[in-house]
């Protein structure tokens, strides 16, 4: 079967949608919590990552295309973070 890709260096590339940032939290958990059935976990590290159209947009990128984001955020901290 043959495919006929895009040239994605050509492409131009309108993302529009929610806009959010994705926290990750690494740790382990050391036991369950008496009040609730949640574990507790020792964080040991975290991460912040574009999500939603964000991400979307940033996988269009890597593929080569001009990718541009057309969303809303709050003024808030994820939206400082994500603007850089």
């Amino acid at each position: 079967m043959n495919i006929d890709l895009p040239q994605y260096p050509l492409a131009r590339v309108l993302v529009a949608g929610d806009v959010m940032l994705d926290r990750y939290w690494h740790g382990k958990a050391s036991r369950i919590s008496p009040e609730a059935p949640v574990p507790v976990v020792k964080v040991t590290a975290n991460e912040d990552r574009p999500g939603g159209a964000a991400n979307v947009a940033l996988n269009i990128a890597a593929l080569g295309a001009a990718a541009s984001v057309a969303g809303i955020t709050g003024r808030d901290e994820a939206a400082d973070e994500l603007q850089g």
